[in-house]
């Protein structure tokens, strides 16, 4: 995030090192998506005060100047006693945010459809060592016969020799195989 910041802010290379503590600046003070809260916010228990409420003072500012000493430093511990729900406010704040996207996210998911006793190809995503075929090469190896379906997508995979696969694979890394059939079949 914070170099991202930097990217706009800074117009040359050599320049970004002395923009640093303003890209800090914006990012500890700027509202988070996920808490509803600026990071200045939930560490000290009050907004900051931005420079530029130093050379023209803002409302808070001048109130927070007239009152007394003890009134302010009452205030300030209520805020700090406060604190504690404004996190969990945060917080809460956070696991909407977790469900929401985790809703957006499933709303894209594709189900196959694959279910105990199914024949899968499964991706190849390794690294192989070098392949005369080049990106020719098959993306898909298989088929195996799915065993057991687990908790969080997880798939337990048999070869059809009967030998079971040491790692179980995740179901998005799997797809149905239709063996051939008809006059086809006879030539493989």
């Amino acid at each position: 995030m914070v170099t991202s910041i930097l990217k706009k802010i800074s117009d040359k290379y050599r320049t970004w090192p002395h923009k640093i503590p303003f890209a800090l600046w914006g990012y500890r003070t700027s509202i988070r998506t996920a808490t509803g809260e600026t990071p200045y916010y939930l560490v000290y228990g009050m907004e900051a005060i931005q420079p530029v409420e130093l050379e023209i003072p803002s409302l808070r500012i001048l109130l927070e100047s007239q009152i007394p000493e003890v009134n302010w430093v009452q205030a300030r511990y209520d805020s700090l006693v406060m604190l504690d729900e404004r996190r969990l406010n945060a917080l809460h704040h956070v696991q909407l945010y977790q469900k929401r996207i985790e809703r957006a996210f499933n709303k894209k998911v594709k189900s196959r459809g694959i279910k105990e006793g199914d024949l899968v190809l499964k991706l190849v995503r390794a690294l192989l060592p070098v392949d005369p075929r080049g990106k020719f090469k098959s993306n898909w190896v298989g088929p195996y016969l799915v065993k057991k379906i687990l908790s969080g997508g997880a798939v337990r995979l048999t070869d059809l020799d009967g030998n079971d696969l040491a790692n179980p694979a995740n179901l998005d890394q799997l797809k149905k195989y239709y063996p051939l059939e008809g006059p086809h079949s006879q030539m493989l």
